[in-house]
């Protein structure tokens, strides 16, 4: 579903008011040329910093004034029937989804590449188990591939369903 044309529009910041100052200002003394955007974002900030709070005050009023019409507006705000709230919320007792083949591999092969690497960040890890896996030759790969499928025609049965008579909601999917 689309964005509700309806919705108010969301309230400006008092830096979002300077920053279209400053475009503002750029476009005057520059017409008809293009903006390298970081550059002139990187411009912005430096000059916003180095305001005093009274130069800032401008741009506050600004956005006081913003802030009531948005408030106001979202008041008499009604919001189209039918309209989600938010992400469906994800049941708790649900199974846990089943690692692929490459997770049930780091699972084997994470304590190994720590002891041999103390020290290391947690991203290093991943690298170095990314980087073992992808020198894997489609033989060395099938155990984990298997194991994995294990775990998907397991979650796929849980997931489906308690069969009468058993309680299979709080299996776990071990990788070991």
């Amino acid at each position: 579903m689309g964005k509700d044309p309806n919705k108010p529009r969301g309230k400006t910041s008092s830096y979002a008011y300077f920053v279209q100052t400053c475009r503002e200002e750029h476009k005057k003394k520059n017409p008809g040329t293009s903006v390298n955007f970081s550059e002139f974002s990187k411009k912005c900030s430096e000059r916003w910093k180095t305001m005093s709070s009274k130069e800032k005050g401008k741009f506050e009023e600004m956005a006081k004034t913003d802030k009531v019409r948005y408030d106001r507006e979202m008041k008499n705000y009604v919001p189209p029937k039918g309209a989600k709230g938010g992400k469906k919320k994800k049941d708790p007792n649900a199974p846990k989804r089943p690692p692929s083949a490459f997770f049930v591999f780091c699972s084997d092969h994470r304590p190994k590449v720590k002891s041999e690497n103390p020290g290391i960040s947690i991203g290093d890890i991943a690298k170095k188990l990314g980087e073992m896996w992808s020198k894997l030759s489609p033989k060395e790969k099938a155990p984990y591939e298997q194991k994995a499928m294990k775990l998907k025609e397991k979650y796929e049965k849980v997931k489906r369903g308690p069969i009468l008579g058993t309680s299979n909601n709080n299996l776990l999917f071990c990788t070991h």
